[in-house]
């Protein structure tokens, strides 16, 4: 199976953030080690720079000696070439390794997202899962970054103690050993930089949620002059995010004057241990510049490091975050199929209420408790194994759950109350795999009332829509919802109060358009409703009460003999 941008990899290491770092960067091992190798020459080359100057001043100018003075300097020209190509194609190799990183995380989350249905939203607020894919699965990319910069300074590190020891065997043990235990120091740092950053990493979190549930409820907010309520909640958060975010800045603060000081004092330390060599005339002038060079060029690991260590964090963190979204347990399982399919024309039976939808029949479903209606819908569809249990559902004869999954999306299709529209044209949102024609979209749109909508905008079906259809009204998109229904000509389509958003004229219109496109052979029906309307076109009614089916016939003959049924029809008018 082949997925974009990367084919799929098979399930990640979720034990902990380390060793989901670890098993991203075993999907892009060539990049990272081509970013390691590239990293290393470009500061290999860099850190001989001081050593080739020196014997310049040593063997050439010293000296008197123009040959040789020459070659020392086109020895440094090369240096010099050999570092601008090197890091000019590791810049591009570790901005590689980012992103690579950073979009095959965005890929799990997208896909998991995708297949975990509600055990998500019940386990993660939503403004925690944007967050993740938008921010964290971008900052876990940084450390692969800085993974060819890191590796270069630790070969650097070497090549300049080895280079330092040949020159003095005591500078070159305090390079060997000084370089680490500077880069231990900033330790010290990091630890309240991470546990501050975690605190902001949740109030971000916090804050992405309630400004999701306000914008998404600011039209009923606005109806019930609650806004300032959400307003209030939402300060409240950004302020509380705010002030982690200056705590996280005060730590980030501290950690680079740590570097510029920690750096700095070995810096004096060596080039006073060297100046002291110097006057001993232990060393010459030329060994004394590189020795110099080499102190500045030092700053340049130990720096590395401390990014290194700023970025890991972060890393972790999103890490983290990423993991507990990748945790959570899809609903539904996508195992292999354990039977065949069930043929055309296969009735659908929910144990559990004793509902069954018989082929070629519109049937309707009346609770008092709508939750206990959609719960059926739920099960019907399959949106929940545990819920239907292991044969708690049956489809021609078998466990629905035993089908594979592909084909029950494909057969049985659900629409629910709340549309859900997403940006692009009204034509994608109507037809998203293109399977029809504009003269079949219509018809859908006909049937669903919905025509007047194209005569309210300029491009007809090539109306940009945009996120959510917040440019529709709530009636508009219940309709636009109930047209794309009707065009995926389900064999068991499952309508959940598809007309609770429109007038009445709108809705006698809609119950004759359903009845006309649904009420053909082999085409299976169930509208979760108490609209007098649309229970006056259906084949059937069943009667929900505290979870199982308590009675069953007409609309007519349920009114007239049923009290129950009667009171729930009447309360809906």
């Amino acid at each position: 199976m082949r997925s974009f941008p990367y084919p799929h990899s098979g399930p990640p290491d979720l034990r902990s953030p380390t060793r989901f770092l670890v098993w991203l960067a075993s999907k892009q091992k060539a990049t990272l080690a081509a970013g390691a190798l590239l990293g290393a020459v470009w500061m290999v080359a860099q850190a001989l720079m001081p050593f080739f100057l020196g014997r310049a001043v040593d063997r050439g100018i010293l000296a008197g000696n123009g040959r040789a003075l020459a070659v020392e300097v086109l020895i440094l020209l090369g240096l010099m070439v050999v570092q601008a190509a090197a890091d000019t194609f590791g810049h591009r190799i570790a901005v590689s390794n980012w992103l690579q990183a950073s979009f095959r995380s965005v890929q799990l989350v997208g896909h998991h997202v995708t297949r975990t249905g509600e055990a998500l939203p019940n386990t993660l607020s939503t403004g925690e899962v944007v967050s993740t894919a938008a921010s964290d699965t971008f900052r876990l990319g940084e450390i692969f970054d800085v993974s060819a910069r890191l590796a270069g300074a630790f070969a650097a590190w070497l090549v300049v103690s080895v280079l330092i020891f040949d020159t003095s065997p005591e500078l070159g043990l305090l390079v060997l050993a000084g370089v680490p235990a500077c880069c231990a120091l900033l330790l010290f740092v990091v630890r309240p930089l991470q546990a501050r950053q975690r605190e902001q990493r949740a109030d971000s979190g916090k804050m992405t949620a309630v400004g999701a549930d306000t914008v998404a409820g600011l039209r009923v907010l606005r109806g019930i002059g609650g806004e300032h309520i959400f307003v209030r909640r939402y300060r409240a958060r950004s302020a509380a995010t705010r002030d982690s975010g200056i705590r996280v800045a005060r730590s980030l603060a501290d950690l680079e004057a740590s570097q510029v000081f920690i750096a700095g004092a070995f810096s004096v330390v060596f080039t006073w241990v060297g100046a002291g060599l110097v006057l001993e005339r232990t060393i010459s002038p030329g060994e004394l510049v590189a020795l110099y060079g080499f102190s500045v060029f030092l700053v340049t690991p130990i720096r590395t490091a401390a990014d290194a260590v700023s970025r890991t964090i972060r890393a972790q963190v999103g890490a983290r975050k990423i993991i507990a979204v990748l945790r959570v347990e899809p609903s539904v399982s996508d195992a292999p199929a354990r039977v065949r399919p069930p043929a055309p024309g296969a009735a659908l039976l929910d144990t559990a209420s004793g509902l069954a939808l018989e082929p070629g029949r519109i049937t309707a479903l009346v609770s008092a408790d709508s939750g206990g209606a959609a719960a059926v819908a739920a099960r019907l569809g399959r949106f929940d194994d545990a819920a239907a249990g292991a044969d708690g559902v049956r489809w021609g004869g078998v466990g629905l759950g035993a089908v594979a999954l592909a084909e029950t999306r494909r057969r049985i299709v659900v629409s629910e109350a709340a549309p859900q529209l997403f940006t692009g044209s009204l034509r994608s949102q109507l037809d998203p795999q293109q399977r029809h024609d504009d003269a079949t979209i219509l018809d859908a749109l006909r049937a669903a009332s919905a025509l007047d909508i194209l005569d309210g905008v300029e491009d007809g079906l090539d109306t940009a829509v945009t996120e959510r259809g917040r440019g529709f009204s709530g009636g508009q998109r219940q309709r636009i919802v109930l047209a794309r229904a009707l065009l995926t000509r389900a064999e068991i389509l499952i309508l959940i109060e598809p007309t609770s958003a429109v007038d009445a004229h709108t809705e006698s219109r809609i119950a004759g358009g359903l009845r006309g496109e649904r009420a053909r052979p082999g085409l299976t029906t169930l509208v979760v409703t108490a609209s007098p309307l649309l229970l006056g076109i259906v084949d059937s009614v069943a009667l929900l009460e505290d979870g199982r089916v308590s009675a069953a016939g007409t609309h007519r003959d349920l009114m007239a003999g049923n009290p129950t049924y009667r009171n729930v029809v009447i309360r809906s008018e």
